[in-house]
């Protein structure tokens, strides 16, 4: 099924639906992401605001992107802040936000459904400061690979995805002049044995400074 339809109709009931990566993907950003009081945030994908209450309460705003607008309508009912703004956006044209004006830009369990990454990370660079963070949390391909992707209600509807190898996501970012600062492989239980398959990758990349 289409991505925008699909999370259209999954709106309902993301927030309350038994989600083993959504909850784990919670939890990855609030230990990934912290000293946030003075940034300016912009969110992609942030769906029903799963990250976005947090990131409202913690920074000093949040720009916030998705391309359905039934997920934004329960952002917008759940996060009700002054330093907040949401915009239905799809993610693979051109995002028309000035250049340089974020802290940090950080995308969760959105570029699966992305086949192109490059423009991507080309508009992360454009829009971030010097010194800016890109940070990416995303469903491991080796998940992927085992047969996982979005899905959702009793039919287990399955929603289009692309995978994405780990180099992938890091000759994408290199590419257009970021510099890689951490990768992390993320499971459920983090006493689990190693041979459990990672269910998240974590990605943070540097905008580099031009001297």
């Amino acid at each position: 099924m289409k991505v925008e339809e699909a999370y259209n109709l999954w709106a309902k009931t993301y927030d309350s639906d038994s989600n083993k990566t959504r909850d784990l993907d919670k939890i990855v950003t609030r230990i990934s992401l912290t000293n946030l009081e003075d940034k300016n945030i912009l969110e992609l994908g942030c769906g029903t605001g799963k990250n976005t209450e947090f990131l409202v309460e913690n920074s000093k705003s949040v720009f916030a992107m998705d391309f359905s607008e039934k997920m934004l309508k329960v952002a917008k009912e759940k996060v009700k802040a002054e330093n907040v703004t949401f915009k239905v956006q799809d993610l693979t044209k051109n995002w028309e936000l000035q250049n340089e004006t974020f802290d940090i830009v950080l995308g969760n369990l959105v570029l699966e459904h992305i086949e192109n990454l490059k423009p991507i990370f080309q508009e992360s660079f454009r829009v971030l400061k010097s010194n800016g963070i890109l940070f990416l949390c995303e469903l491991h391909p080796f998940k992927q690979i085992g047969g996982s992707k979005a899905k959702f209600s009793e039919e287990e509807i399955r929603i289009n995805s692309f995978i994405h190898d780990i180099s992938e996501f890091i000759s994408a970012g290199l590419e257009v002049g970021f510099e890689l600062v951490e990768c992390k492989e993320w499971r459920k239980n983090k006493n689990s044995p190693l041979e459990e398959t990672p269910r998240l990758i974590s990605f943070k990349f540097s905008k580099k400074v031009i001297t």
